[in-house]
Protein backbone atom coordinates (compact mmCIF):
# COMPACT_ATOMS: atom_id res chain seq x y z
CA UNK A 1 0.00 0.00 0.00
CA UNK A 2 1.44 3.61 -1.16
CA UNK A 3 2.33 6.31 1.47
CA UNK A 4 -0.26 8.67 2.29
CA UNK A 5 -0.04 12.13 0.07
CA UNK A 6 0.17 15.17 1.83
CA UNK A 7 -2.42 17.41 0.50
CA UNK A 8 -2.22 21.34 -0.70
CA UNK A 9 -3.68 23.85 1.18
CA UNK A 10 -7.66 24.22 0.25
CA UNK A 11 -9.75 27.27 0.64
CA UNK A 12 -11.99 24.66 2.85
CA UNK A 13 -9.23 22.71 5.25
CA UNK A 14 -9.26 18.52 4.84
CA UNK A 15 -10.50 17.40 7.86
CA UNK A 16 -10.30 14.21 8.23
CA UNK A 17 -12.56 12.21 10.78
CA UNK A 18 -12.65 8.26 10.84
CA UNK A 19 -15.34 7.99 13.18
CA UNK A 20 -16.17 4.51 11.38
CA UNK A 21 -13.45 3.14 13.73
CA UNK A 22 -15.01 2.72 16.78
CA UNK A 23 -17.14 0.91 15.20
CA UNK A 24 -15.26 -1.44 12.24
CA UNK A 25 -14.26 -4.20 14.08
CA UNK A 26 -17.76 -5.77 13.55
CA UNK A 27 -18.94 -3.45 10.76
CA UNK A 28 -16.62 -4.21 7.85
CA UNK A 29 -13.44 -5.82 6.49
CA UNK A 30 -10.21 -4.55 5.56
CA UNK A 31 -9.62 -5.32 1.53
CA UNK A 32 -7.54 -3.89 -0.73
CA UNK A 33 -8.40 -2.03 -3.86
CA UNK A 34 -8.09 -4.22 -7.49
CA UNK A 35 -4.66 -3.24 -9.01
CA UNK A 36 -6.09 -1.72 -12.44
CA UNK A 37 -4.11 -2.31 -15.73
CA UNK A 38 -4.22 1.45 -16.07
CA UNK A 39 -6.02 4.69 -14.40
CA UNK A 40 -7.16 7.38 -16.80
CA UNK A 41 -9.03 9.97 -15.04
CA UNK A 42 -12.29 10.81 -16.34
CA UNK A 43 -14.48 12.72 -13.84
CA UNK A 44 -13.24 14.90 -10.80
CA UNK A 45 -16.15 16.85 -9.14
CA UNK A 46 -14.00 20.27 -7.78
CA UNK A 47 -17.34 21.16 -6.49
CA UNK A 48 -17.89 18.37 -4.60
CA UNK A 49 -13.98 17.73 -3.69
CA UNK A 50 -13.92 21.90 -2.24
CA UNK A 51 -16.95 20.86 -0.23
CA UNK A 52 -14.49 18.87 1.79
CA UNK A 53 -10.65 20.02 1.27
CA UNK A 54 -9.74 18.31 -1.83
CA UNK A 55 -10.63 20.26 -4.72
CA UNK A 56 -6.87 21.45 -5.13
CA UNK A 57 -5.64 17.62 -5.56
CA UNK A 58 -3.20 17.75 -8.69
CA UNK A 59 -4.12 15.11 -10.96
CA UNK A 60 -1.88 12.87 -10.36
CA UNK A 61 -2.66 12.85 -6.48
CA UNK A 62 -5.75 12.54 -7.64
CA UNK A 63 -5.63 9.02 -9.39
CA UNK A 64 -3.11 8.11 -6.32
CA UNK A 65 -5.90 8.63 -3.83
CA UNK A 66 -8.71 7.65 -6.00
CA UNK A 67 -7.56 5.02 -8.73
CA UNK A 68 -4.98 3.27 -6.54
CA UNK A 69 -6.59 4.38 -3.45
CA UNK A 70 -3.24 5.51 -1.22
CA UNK A 71 -5.10 6.29 1.74
CA UNK A 72 -5.54 10.17 2.66
CA UNK A 73 -3.54 11.45 5.47
CA UNK A 74 -4.84 10.66 9.29
CA UNK A 75 -8.08 9.07 7.29
CA UNK A 76 -8.72 5.02 7.47
CA UNK A 77 -5.68 3.25 6.69
CA UNK A 78 -7.32 0.89 4.84
CA UNK A 79 -10.27 0.08 3.06
CA UNK A 80 -13.39 -1.55 4.84
CA UNK A 81 -16.27 -3.45 2.99
CA UNK A 82 -19.19 -2.92 5.33
CA UNK A 83 -21.44 -6.00 6.13
CA UNK A 84 -24.76 -5.91 6.07
CA UNK A 85 -28.54 -7.86 5.44
CA UNK A 86 -31.09 -7.07 3.27
CA UNK A 87 -34.30 -7.03 1.52
CA UNK A 88 -33.59 -7.51 -2.32
CA UNK A 89 -37.41 -7.48 -4.00
CA UNK A 90 -38.58 -8.44 -0.70
CA UNK A 91 -37.02 -11.39 -0.25
CA UNK A 92 -33.88 -11.42 2.81
CA UNK A 93 -30.61 -11.98 1.69
CA UNK A 94 -28.21 -12.26 4.58
CA UNK A 95 -25.29 -13.06 2.01
CA UNK A 96 -24.73 -9.79 1.10
CA UNK A 97 -22.09 -6.81 2.00
CA UNK A 98 -20.33 -4.69 -0.26
CA UNK A 99 -19.20 -6.55 -2.88
CA UNK A 100 -17.66 -4.40 -5.48
CA UNK A 101 -16.98 -1.24 -2.91
CA UNK A 102 -15.73 -0.39 0.38
CA UNK A 103 -15.62 2.85 2.34
CA UNK A 104 -12.35 5.02 1.77
CA UNK A 105 -12.38 7.82 4.21
CA UNK A 106 -14.34 9.63 6.12
CA UNK A 107 -13.71 13.74 6.54
CA UNK A 108 -15.96 16.46 7.63
CA UNK A 109 -17.53 18.72 5.28
CA UNK A 110 -17.84 23.12 4.87
CA UNK A 111 -20.98 22.85 6.88
CA UNK A 112 -19.74 19.99 9.91
CA UNK A 113 -21.11 17.00 8.90
CA UNK A 114 -19.51 14.07 8.82
CA UNK A 115 -18.70 13.20 4.89
CA UNK A 116 -18.05 9.45 3.41
CA UNK A 117 -15.65 8.81 0.71
CA UNK A 118 -17.66 5.47 -1.26
CA UNK A 119 -16.48 3.28 -4.02
CA UNK A 120 -18.10 1.26 -6.55
CA UNK A 121 -15.42 -0.86 -8.87
CA UNK A 122 -12.85 -1.34 -6.83
CA UNK A 123 -12.58 -4.97 -6.90
CA UNK A 124 -13.50 -8.12 -5.11
CA UNK A 125 -14.29 -8.80 -1.07
CA UNK A 126 -15.54 -11.16 1.20
CA UNK A 127 -18.95 -10.32 -0.03
CA UNK A 128 -18.55 -10.49 -3.71
CA UNK A 129 -19.71 -14.26 -4.06
CA UNK A 130 -19.56 -14.47 -7.95
CA UNK A 131 -18.89 -11.10 -9.09
CA UNK A 132 -16.11 -10.00 -10.61
CA UNK A 133 -16.23 -6.63 -7.91
CA UNK A 134 -15.73 -4.31 -11.24
CA UNK A 135 -18.17 -1.51 -12.96
CA UNK A 136 -18.94 -0.64 -16.64
CA UNK A 137 -17.51 3.03 -17.60
CA UNK A 138 -21.44 3.50 -19.18
CA UNK A 139 -22.47 2.56 -15.39
CA UNK A 140 -20.21 5.20 -13.94
CA UNK A 141 -21.39 8.03 -16.66
CA UNK A 142 -24.98 7.09 -15.84
CA UNK A 143 -24.65 7.84 -12.02
CA UNK A 144 -22.87 11.43 -13.21
CA UNK A 145 -25.79 12.15 -14.80
CA UNK A 146 -28.40 11.11 -12.15
CA UNK A 147 -26.72 12.36 -9.67
CA UNK A 148 -26.16 15.81 -11.15
CA UNK A 149 -29.94 15.88 -12.37
CA UNK A 150 -30.93 14.92 -8.98
CA UNK A 151 -29.16 17.36 -6.97
CA UNK A 152 -30.77 20.45 -9.46
CA UNK A 153 -33.59 18.75 -8.70
CA UNK A 154 -33.51 19.09 -4.97
CA UNK A 155 -33.70 15.50 -3.94
CA UNK A 156 -31.18 14.90 -1.40
CA UNK A 157 -28.26 12.43 -3.20
CA UNK A 158 -24.82 11.27 -2.98
CA UNK A 159 -22.58 13.13 -5.61
CA UNK A 160 -20.52 10.77 -8.36
CA UNK A 161 -16.86 12.76 -6.87
CA UNK A 162 -14.60 10.67 -8.96
CA UNK A 163 -14.82 8.25 -12.04
CA UNK A 164 -11.38 6.75 -13.76
CA UNK A 165 -11.49 4.12 -16.20
CA UNK A 166 -9.43 1.10 -15.45
CA UNK A 167 -8.24 -0.46 -18.68
CA UNK A 168 -10.03 -3.93 -18.21
CA UNK A 169 -12.72 -5.34 -20.88
CA UNK A 170 -15.52 -6.21 -18.86
CA UNK A 171 -18.71 -8.95 -20.03
CA UNK A 172 -22.39 -8.24 -18.78
CA UNK A 173 -25.69 -9.49 -19.98
CA UNK A 174 -27.23 -6.51 -20.36
CA UNK A 175 -24.56 -4.16 -22.12
CA UNK A 176 -22.76 -5.00 -25.18
CA UNK A 177 -19.60 -6.89 -24.72
CA UNK A 178 -16.87 -6.56 -23.92
CA UNK A 179 -17.45 -3.12 -22.69
CA UNK A 180 -15.13 -0.50 -20.75
CA UNK A 181 -14.19 -0.53 -16.82
CA UNK A 182 -14.36 2.16 -14.33
CA UNK A 183 -13.92 2.86 -10.80
CA UNK A 184 -15.78 5.21 -9.42
CA UNK A 185 -15.57 6.93 -6.04
CA UNK A 186 -19.37 8.86 -4.30
CA UNK A 187 -19.05 11.30 -1.53
CA UNK A 188 -22.02 10.48 0.93
CA UNK A 189 -23.70 11.19 4.42
CA UNK A 190 -23.26 8.35 5.01
CA UNK A 191 -22.72 4.32 4.24
CA UNK A 192 -24.79 2.64 7.26
CA UNK A 193 -27.65 0.99 5.85
CA UNK A 194 -31.15 -0.44 7.20
CA UNK A 195 -29.25 -3.83 6.16
CA UNK A 196 -26.72 -2.92 8.39
CA UNK A 197 -29.42 -2.82 11.27
CA UNK A 198 -30.91 -6.11 9.91
CA UNK A 199 -27.81 -7.90 10.19
CA UNK A 200 -27.36 -7.31 13.87
CA UNK A 201 -30.76 -8.44 14.40
CA UNK A 202 -29.95 -11.70 12.81
CA UNK A 203 -26.94 -11.77 14.74
CA UNK A 204 -28.84 -10.81 18.09
CA UNK A 205 -25.66 -8.22 18.54
CA UNK A 206 -27.90 -6.27 21.10
CA UNK A 207 -24.59 -4.51 22.36
CA UNK A 208 -22.99 -3.78 18.52
CA UNK A 209 -26.87 -2.52 17.94
CA UNK A 210 -26.59 -0.49 21.08
CA UNK A 211 -23.43 1.27 19.20
CA UNK A 212 -24.54 1.74 15.96
CA UNK A 213 -27.77 3.52 17.28
CA UNK A 214 -25.38 5.79 19.20
CA UNK A 215 -23.02 5.83 16.15
CA UNK A 216 -26.08 7.10 13.97
CA UNK A 217 -27.17 9.71 16.56
CA UNK A 218 -24.16 11.00 17.16
CA UNK A 219 -22.97 12.40 13.67
CA UNK A 220 -25.93 12.31 12.13
CA UNK A 221 -28.38 14.32 14.43
CA UNK A 222 -32.11 15.21 14.12
CA UNK A 223 -34.40 17.48 15.83
CA UNK A 224 -36.04 15.22 18.43
CA UNK A 225 -39.37 13.50 18.00
CA UNK A 226 -42.77 15.18 18.68
CA UNK A 227 -43.19 15.81 22.36
CA UNK A 228 -45.99 13.69 22.41
CA UNK A 229 -44.53 10.61 20.94
CA UNK A 230 -44.07 7.54 23.16
CA UNK A 231 -41.16 6.95 24.94
CA UNK A 232 -39.09 9.65 22.81
CA UNK A 233 -35.95 9.65 25.01
CA UNK A 234 -35.00 6.23 23.87
CA UNK A 235 -32.38 6.66 21.57
CA UNK A 236 -33.65 3.87 19.05
CA UNK A 237 -37.17 5.39 19.13
CA UNK A 238 -35.64 8.98 18.34
CA UNK A 239 -33.19 7.39 15.49
CA UNK A 240 -36.79 5.52 14.54
CA UNK A 241 -38.82 9.11 14.32
CA UNK A 242 -35.59 10.43 12.53
CA UNK A 243 -35.14 7.94 9.87
CA UNK A 244 -39.26 7.95 9.04
CA UNK A 245 -38.56 12.04 8.57
CA UNK A 246 -36.04 11.42 5.91
CA UNK A 247 -37.57 8.80 4.26
CA UNK A 248 -40.45 10.42 3.73
CA UNK A 249 -38.92 13.44 2.25
CA UNK A 250 -36.99 11.43 0.10
CA UNK A 251 -40.22 9.66 -1.25
CA UNK A 252 -41.52 12.94 -1.89
CA UNK A 253 -38.32 14.39 -3.81
CA UNK A 254 -38.12 11.71 -6.02
CA UNK A 255 -42.02 11.64 -6.94
CA UNK A 256 -41.91 15.23 -7.56
CA UNK A 257 -38.81 14.68 -9.84
CA UNK A 258 -40.51 11.84 -11.64
CA UNK A 259 -37.24 9.81 -11.08
CA UNK A 260 -37.36 5.87 -10.39
CA UNK A 261 -34.65 4.92 -8.85
CA UNK A 262 -35.53 0.91 -9.53
CA UNK A 263 -34.17 -0.68 -6.73
CA UNK A 264 -35.30 0.19 -3.69
CA UNK A 265 -33.86 -2.88 -1.47
CA UNK A 266 -33.53 -1.98 2.26
CA UNK A 267 -29.78 -2.84 1.51
CA UNK A 268 -30.09 0.34 -0.62
CA UNK A 269 -31.36 2.52 1.63
CA UNK A 270 -29.32 5.02 4.13
CA UNK A 271 -30.47 5.74 7.61
CA UNK A 272 -29.45 9.66 6.63
CA UNK A 273 -32.26 9.61 3.83
CA UNK A 274 -29.77 10.18 1.19
CA UNK A 275 -30.44 8.26 -2.18
CA UNK A 276 -27.49 6.30 -3.52
CA UNK A 277 -26.13 3.41 -5.99
CA UNK A 278 -27.99 3.83 -9.02
CA UNK A 279 -28.74 0.96 -11.52
CA UNK A 280 -31.22 0.85 -14.08
CA UNK A 281 -32.63 4.28 -12.82
CA UNK A 282 -34.99 6.16 -15.30
CA UNK A 283 -36.84 9.60 -15.65
CA UNK A 284 -40.67 9.76 -16.54
CA UNK A 285 -40.99 9.94 -20.10
CA UNK A 286 -44.77 10.67 -19.45
CA UNK A 287 -46.95 10.54 -15.83
CA UNK A 288 -47.53 7.19 -15.58
CA UNK A 289 -47.64 5.00 -11.94
CA UNK A 290 -46.97 1.92 -13.01
CA UNK A 291 -43.66 2.74 -14.91
CA UNK A 292 -40.67 1.06 -13.98
CA UNK A 293 -36.91 1.23 -14.52
CA UNK A 294 -35.42 -2.26 -14.03
CA UNK A 295 -35.77 -5.02 -16.89
CA UNK A 296 -36.14 -7.54 -13.45
CA UNK A 297 -38.57 -5.62 -11.80
CA UNK A 298 -41.37 -8.69 -13.39
CA UNK A 299 -44.24 -7.66 -10.80
CA UNK A 300 -43.52 -3.77 -10.93
CA UNK A 301 -42.89 -3.53 -7.29
CA UNK A 302 -41.02 -0.37 -8.02
CA UNK A 303 -42.43 0.99 -10.19
CA UNK A 304 -42.80 4.86 -9.88
CA UNK A 305 -45.91 5.28 -7.93
CA UNK A 306 -45.19 2.74 -5.68
CA UNK A 307 -42.38 3.93 -4.85
CA UNK A 308 -43.62 5.69 -1.23
CA UNK A 309 -44.96 2.25 -0.43
CA UNK A 310 -41.53 1.00 -1.07
CA UNK A 311 -39.92 3.37 1.33
CA UNK A 312 -42.60 3.05 4.17
CA UNK A 313 -41.79 -0.60 3.95
CA UNK A 314 -38.24 -0.83 4.46
CA UNK A 315 -38.94 1.47 7.07
CA UNK A 316 -40.89 -0.94 8.54
CA UNK A 317 -37.65 -3.52 8.18
CA UNK A 318 -35.48 -1.23 10.29
CA UNK A 319 -38.52 -0.66 12.74
CA UNK A 320 -38.06 -4.60 13.24
CA UNK A 321 -34.66 -4.45 13.46
CA UNK A 322 -34.57 -2.40 16.04
CA UNK A 323 -36.98 -4.03 18.40
CA UNK A 324 -34.19 -5.29 20.15
CA UNK A 325 -33.62 -1.96 21.73
CA UNK A 326 -37.48 -0.68 21.75
CA UNK A 327 -40.73 -1.55 22.28
CA UNK A 328 -43.10 -2.17 19.26
CA UNK A 329 -45.90 0.32 20.30
CA UNK A 330 -43.48 3.06 19.80
CA UNK A 331 -42.05 2.58 16.68
CA UNK A 332 -45.62 1.89 15.14
CA UNK A 333 -46.27 5.39 16.11
CA UNK A 334 -42.98 6.66 14.64
CA UNK A 335 -44.00 4.50 11.40
CA UNK A 336 -47.54 6.22 11.51
CA UNK A 337 -45.98 9.50 11.03
CA UNK A 338 -45.35 8.40 7.06
CA UNK A 339 -48.18 9.32 5.56
CA UNK A 340 -48.84 12.47 6.59
CA UNK A 341 -45.15 13.64 6.54
CA UNK A 342 -45.00 12.42 2.67
CA UNK A 343 -47.87 14.45 1.37
CA UNK A 344 -46.81 17.27 3.62
CA UNK A 345 -43.16 16.85 1.70
CA UNK A 346 -45.05 16.20 -1.54
CA UNK A 347 -46.87 19.74 -1.19
CA UNK A 348 -43.93 21.57 -0.03
CA UNK A 349 -41.47 19.91 -3.01
CA UNK A 350 -44.66 20.81 -5.84
CA UNK A 351 -45.15 24.45 -4.99
CA UNK A 352 -41.23 24.70 -5.32
CA UNK A 353 -40.65 22.99 -8.34
CA UNK A 354 -43.91 25.26 -9.89
CA UNK A 355 -42.66 28.24 -8.79
CA UNK A 356 -45.47 29.06 -6.62
CA UNK A 357 -46.15 30.52 -2.87
CA UNK A 358 -47.37 27.33 -0.76
CA UNK A 359 -51.13 28.26 0.47
CA UNK A 360 -51.01 25.45 2.98
CA UNK A 361 -51.50 22.06 2.70
CA UNK A 362 -55.19 21.53 1.98
CA UNK A 363 -54.57 23.69 -1.15
CA UNK A 364 -51.26 22.54 -2.19
CA UNK A 365 -52.76 18.74 -2.26
CA UNK A 366 -55.25 19.69 -4.50
CA UNK A 367 -53.02 21.95 -6.58
CA UNK A 368 -51.13 18.92 -7.02
CA UNK A 369 -54.05 16.20 -7.79
CA UNK A 370 -55.22 18.82 -10.41
CA UNK A 371 -51.64 18.45 -12.01
CA UNK A 372 -51.05 15.20 -11.91
CA UNK A 373 -54.60 14.71 -13.51
CA UNK A 374 -53.57 16.79 -16.38
CA UNK A 375 -50.30 14.94 -16.53
CA UNK A 376 -51.83 12.03 -16.37
CA UNK A 377 -54.66 12.72 -18.97
CA UNK A 378 -52.13 14.08 -21.78
CA UNK A 379 -49.32 11.62 -21.40
CA UNK A 380 -47.57 14.53 -20.36
CA UNK A 381 -43.64 14.60 -19.24
CA UNK A 382 -43.05 16.03 -16.14
CA UNK A 383 -40.00 18.18 -17.36
CA UNK A 384 -42.04 19.86 -19.44
CA UNK A 385 -44.99 20.19 -17.65
CA UNK A 386 -43.51 22.21 -14.86
CA UNK A 387 -41.45 24.01 -17.19
CA UNK A 388 -44.63 25.13 -18.70
CA UNK A 389 -47.01 25.69 -15.93
CA UNK A 390 -43.50 27.36 -13.58
CA UNK A 391 -44.99 30.34 -11.86
CA UNK A 392 -48.68 29.54 -12.70
CA UNK A 393 -47.67 30.24 -16.50
CA UNK A 394 -49.29 28.20 -19.56
CA UNK A 395 -52.12 27.84 -21.10
CA UNK A 396 -54.02 26.06 -17.94
CA UNK A 397 -58.04 24.95 -18.31
CA UNK A 398 -60.28 23.59 -15.93
CA UNK A 399 -59.01 22.41 -12.49
CA UNK A 400 -55.82 23.23 -12.95
CA UNK A 401 -56.49 26.75 -14.50
CA UNK A 402 -58.47 27.61 -11.44
CA UNK A 403 -56.21 25.87 -8.39
CA UNK A 404 -53.06 27.67 -9.98
CA UNK A 405 -55.30 31.47 -10.28
CA UNK A 406 -54.98 31.01 -6.34
CA UNK A 407 -51.33 31.29 -5.94
CA UNK A 408 -48.78 33.98 -6.62
CA UNK A 409 -46.24 33.19 -8.33
CA UNK A 410 -42.22 33.14 -6.50
CA UNK A 411 -39.40 35.56 -8.11
CA UNK A 412 -37.87 34.39 -10.77
CA UNK A 413 -35.07 36.39 -12.15
CA UNK A 414 -32.56 33.41 -14.13
CA UNK A 415 -32.49 33.54 -17.43
CA UNK A 416 -32.71 29.21 -17.25
CA UNK A 417 -36.61 29.74 -17.12
CA UNK A 418 -36.85 31.80 -20.59
CA UNK A 419 -34.74 29.08 -22.14
CA UNK A 420 -37.16 27.73 -25.37
CA UNK A 421 -36.93 23.89 -23.56
CA UNK A 422 -36.06 22.24 -20.23
CA UNK A 423 -33.57 20.43 -19.14
CA UNK A 424 -34.89 16.33 -19.20
CA UNK A 425 -33.12 13.16 -18.72
CA UNK A 426 -34.32 10.95 -21.02
CA UNK A 427 -33.22 7.44 -21.89
CA UNK A 428 -32.33 8.80 -25.52
CA UNK A 429 -30.27 11.85 -24.27
CA UNK A 430 -28.41 9.07 -21.84
CA UNK A 431 -27.87 6.78 -24.96
CA UNK A 432 -26.71 9.74 -26.65
CA UNK A 433 -24.56 11.17 -24.63
CA UNK A 434 -22.95 7.30 -23.89
CA UNK A 435 -22.77 6.76 -27.95
CA UNK A 436 -20.27 9.88 -28.04
CA UNK A 437 -17.93 8.55 -25.47
CA UNK A 438 -17.90 4.66 -26.46
CA UNK A 439 -17.81 5.36 -30.45
CA UNK A 440 -15.72 8.68 -30.46
CA UNK A 441 -14.36 9.01 -26.93
CA UNK A 442 -15.93 12.19 -27.07
CA UNK A 443 -16.87 13.47 -23.71
CA UNK A 444 -18.03 17.06 -24.33
CA UNK A 445 -21.17 16.41 -24.31
CA UNK A 446 -21.51 15.01 -21.16
CA UNK A 447 -19.98 17.80 -19.64
CA UNK A 448 -22.29 20.28 -21.67
CA UNK A 449 -25.08 18.09 -20.11
CA UNK A 450 -23.79 18.50 -16.53
CA UNK A 451 -22.97 22.30 -17.17
CA UNK A 452 -26.47 22.65 -18.23
CA UNK A 453 -28.26 20.55 -15.42
CA UNK A 454 -25.95 22.78 -12.62
CA UNK A 455 -27.37 25.96 -13.98
CA UNK A 456 -30.89 24.47 -13.42
CA UNK A 457 -30.19 23.72 -10.22
CA UNK A 458 -29.06 27.01 -9.68
CA UNK A 459 -32.43 28.41 -11.34
CA UNK A 460 -34.54 26.14 -8.92
CA UNK A 461 -32.38 27.55 -5.58
CA UNK A 462 -32.23 24.96 -2.76
CA UNK A 463 -35.05 22.49 -2.38
CA UNK A 464 -37.81 23.41 0.62
CA UNK A 465 -36.92 21.42 3.57
CA UNK A 466 -39.04 20.07 6.86
CA UNK A 467 -39.88 22.52 9.42
CA UNK A 468 -37.15 22.20 12.06
CA UNK A 469 -34.47 21.00 9.56
CA UNK A 470 -31.14 22.43 8.64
Amino acid sequence: MSEPVQLPDCDVPYRPDPAITAVSEWLGDPVAAADFPETRLRWRNDHAAASVGLSQLFDDDWLRHFGRFAPLEGNIPQPLALRYHGHQFRVYNPEIGDGRGFLFAQLRGADGRLMDLGTKGSGTTPWSRSGDGRLTLKGAVREILATEMLEALGVNTSKTFSVIETGEALYRGDEPSPTRSAVLVRLSHSHIRFGTFQRLLALEAADEMEALIAYCLAHFPAPPPPEDAPDRDNPAIRLMHAVVERMADLAASYMVAGFVHGVLNTDNMNITGESFDYGPWRWLPSWEPGFTAAYFDYAGLYAFGRQPEALHWNCGQLAVALRLHAETAPLVAAMERFGPLYMAAVARRWCWRLGVQSQGIEADTQLVAACEAVMREGALQPDAFFFAHRGGRGAAQGALGEALAAYEPVADAHPYWSDPAPQSMLIEAVEAIWAAIDEGDDWAPLHAKVAALRRMGEAHGPAPQPAGHA
